[in-house]
């Protein structure tokens, strides 16, 4: 794939879905035909001040339309600015950016939790072998009728007003689900855990971490995260989420 290069687009849709939840449809042209499952691509405010784009990872897309589709939530003024943007606004943007999913294994697990659950959609949709997949909230919902026809869907949320009341590991552990790869994205703590469940089954795993970025294209280094082997471009015990990630193999880093 060629160099990412930053363009205008048009928004099609943004509707809110919950409180704080929105879902973004970009008319994107190439930028959705090169996307894989796992990607980002940051926006562009138009308001002063606010330099920086802000990377949002890509929910779905639609290839043939030329469609990229953003489930987000409104975190800070960034945000705040894109929720109020409409059908037929322009916004500019870059992308598809960062390191995906690698499709692999005859039997996954997809955990996601929270904001980290919209990147996992189009991953279920185009790994084809047998999904069980865990979706975690603190109390309302999103997506998760999204995810049905993709494998079989386990919900766990925080305060028990949907599924298992609990977390996403307690749905993991209960269910005991034989696997060979886990794909996992969400808050750091449920991936560690993650982390820590597939080591001690000896299951393969492929983390997306979530980190604040600045430029999103490797080049500021405010998104590291601490690594195993030594990177042979910085030539510490560390990678960049938004260049070598956000995507990971578990046994890559340390958590």
């Amino acid at each position: 794939m060629s160099a990412a290069v930053k363009k205008s687009v048009r928004i099609l849709a943004n509707i809110r879905l919950e409180e704080g939840i929105y879902d973004m449809l970009l008319e994107a042209g190439k930028m959705a035909e090169a996307a894989k499952p796992g990607q980002f691509i940051s926006l562009y405010c138009k308001r002063e001040g606010r330099l920086l784009p802000r990377p949002i990872s890509i929910c779905e897309t639609d290839k043939e339309k030329g469609r990229i589709r953003l489930v987000y939530r409104v975190a800070g003024k960034g945000t705040k600015e894109f929720s109020e943007l409409r059908a037929g606004d322009e916004i500019e943007c870059i992308g598809p950016l960062g390191n995906g999913f690698a499709l692999e294994g005859a039997r996954a697990l997809i955990i996601g939790g929270g904001i980290g659950i919209p990147p996992l959609l189009e991953l279920a949709k185009q790994l084809k072998c047998d999904k069980k997949i865990i979706l975690g909230y603190r109390d309302v919902t999103f997506l998760d009728k999204d995810f049905e026809g993709f494998g079989e869907v386990y919900i766990a949320a925080e305060d028990g007003s949907a599924g298992i009341k609990g977390n996403v590991m307690d749905v993991v552990k209960a269910y005991d689900f034989p696997a060979d790869i886990i794909y996992a994205c969400g808050p750091a703590p449920m991936l560690k855990a993650v982390k820590e469940y597939a080591e001690s089954r000896n299951i393969k795993a492929q983390l997306s971490l979530e980190e604040r970025m600045a430029c999103g294209i490797g080049a500021c280094l405010a998104c590291v995260c601490r690594s195993v082997e030594t990177d042979h471009h910085l030539n510490v015990r560390s990678k960049r989420v938004c260049k070598e990630g956000p995507v990971f193999y578990a046994d890559e880093i340390i958590l």
